[in-house]
């Protein structure tokens, strides 16, 4: 059976003006769509630039409803490229504040949406998001597409292995990191390398553990403190990175991703299988 589905992720940068960068964005989806890609991602929190590097008031205004006038236009984009669409944006709810993925169908359905559940506190290095977002509290919903099934978690998320473990366990085949991370400036020496190395490895570890493709989208640009890092990538359930995009330029990927390729890991490396959900101490 062909299950060989096309994925797009816009690696760019994001300026001050949302119209802007919603406008640019929906060019990056259409020339992906005209390429063959039917799932595309857009990094974390697009519309903006990344103002969680200083504590302001009156970035709080940025926030919206989810879903909202944004994804009301992301709709209409899918629908009109026939394209899966996924991202994050800033979400105002009940009087709290979150970094909110949506995941909208090929045909424009809103289907539905994932709260970040880890939120960097590290103001000194310029990732001051718990000022700006309380924790997620939706769990980690898996979304069935035209396409296939999938789950998408946010930055700082793909730093820990639960997030990717449940996905998996309820049928994930492709996960998506939406990101923003960068290098800081005056970093000591080797470290930005050393961050940017682990950050790859850890998302090729859960696409090995949990037998699923694993899709990180990322800013590139000068940010005030940060210099994002680009370098979006897809890796297969066996850790290979199919494609990697640049440190530098924005850019438009697209990676063929085989989905058989995750019920035949997971027979040859029945990690999820034989897991042992209670351990004698």
């Amino acid at each position: 059976m062909n299950k060989i589905i096309n994925v797009g992720l816009v690696q760019m940068y994001s300026t001050a003006s949302a119209g802007d960068n919603l406008t640019r964005a929906a060019q990056h989806v259409r020339l992906l769509a005209q390429r063959g890609a039917k799932i595309v991602a857009l990094p974390e929190l697009f519309l903006t630039p990344y103002f969680c590097q200083t504590r302001d008031k009156k970035f709080f205004d940025l926030a919206e409803p989810v879903p909202g006038p944004t994804v009301r236009v992301l709709q209409a984009i899918a629908k009109k490229n026939r394209v899966v669409l996924t991202t994050s944006l800033y979400e105002r709810a009940g009087g709290k504040y979150y970094n909110t993925a949506v995941v909208i169908d090929a045909d424009g359905k809103y289907l539905g949406k994932y709260r970040k559940m880890h939120i960097p506190d590290d103001p000194k290095f310029y990732y001051g998001e718990a000022y700006y977002f309380s924790p997620g509290n939706l769990g980690v919903p898996v979304f069935k597409t035209r396409y296939g099934k999938i789950a998408t978690l946010i930055c700082w998320d793909q730093w820990f292995p639960e997030g990717a473990r449940l996905a998996a366990a309820k049928g994930a085949e492709i996960i998506f990191y939406p990101t923003a991370i960068g290098f800081q400036l005056k970093a000591r020496p080797g470290i930005n390398e050393a961050e940017h190395q682990a950050w790859q490895t850890i998302q090729q570890s859960h696409a090995i553990a949990n037998g699923v493709f694993v899709a990180a989208v990322n800013r590139v640009g000068l940010d005030n403190h940060l210099r994002f890092w680009g370098t979006s990538f897809v890796a297969d359930p066996y850790g290979r990175v199919l494609k990697q995009g640049s440190v530098n330029r924005e850019e438009d990927i697209l990676v063929a991703c085989d989905l058989n390729l995750v019920p035949q890991m997971r027979r040859d490396w029945p990690f999820l299988a034989a897991r042992r959900l209670k351990v004698e101490q």
